[in-house]
């Protein structure tokens, strides 16, 4: 979700440094992009180690989430493109799953946004006992589908969440955001899903 449907990485950027400041700590962007695709609680570790943030990881994770979540309730951020290919594959019948390392209630605002049903399951960060790089967020998300995971395509953004998806064993579309991602055997890489319809997505996993 975070840099492949919308573009919130700045949002909990904005929040890390503010909470960092807090507590007297020193952040950077190059920190800051080490946490891109992470299990939030890993993250709030980072921030306790490399921030000096002297709070329990669970709660460091409950403070980004509230900043992040007050900022997408304002304006959701949608990256280009993505809304309208989730409306080609719906139409066209093929059934989609949401799998990210954020929370329930920060998905909330995102889901509210678009039209029901967009998503056929939905695996959050809390719902797994193991995040990404992990491939068990989308062994689950690929059962609750009833489907298996070499049949799906997974979109991301991140090395994390590309090492999870291939892991599993899906193919990955990466369309790269913040952050470089590696090439691989399983990767395919496009600059944007802007003009990708389900004919395209096809054509280019295919090809």
């Amino acid at each position: 979700m975070d840099g492949t449907l919308v573009d919130t990485e700045p949002y909990w950027m904005d929040v890390e440094y503010a909470l960092v400041a807090e507590y007297g700590g020193s952040w950077s962007l190059e920190h800051a992009l080490k946490l891109v695709g992470n299990d939030l609680l890993v993250s709030a570790e980072y921030l306790r180690e490399h921030g000096s943030v002297d709070l329990p990881a669970p709660v460091i994770v409950e403070r980004l989430l509230d900043g992040v979540i007050e900022r997408i309730n304002e304006s959701v951020p949608w990256r280009p493109g993505a809304v309208e290919l989730l409306a080609e594959l719906g139409a066209a019948g093929v059934p989609c799953g949401l799998v990210t390392m954020s929370y329930e209630r920060f998905v909330a605002p995102v889901l509210a946004a678009l039209p029901e049903g967009t998503f056929r399951t939905i695996v959050t960060g809390d719902r797994v006992t193991v995040g990404k790089p992990h491939p068990e967020p989308y062994l689950r998300a690929a059962a609750e589908l009833g489907v298996e995971p070499g049949e799906c395509i997974a979109i991301e953004d991140s090395n994390t969440g590309a090492k999870s998806a291939e892991a599993a064993g899906c193919t990955v579309l990466v369309v790269p955001n913040h952050v470089p991602v590696l090439e691989g055997d399983r990767r395919v890489f496009v600059d944007t899903l802007a003009g990708l319809d389900v004919d395209g997505l096809g054509r280019l996993l295919l090809g």
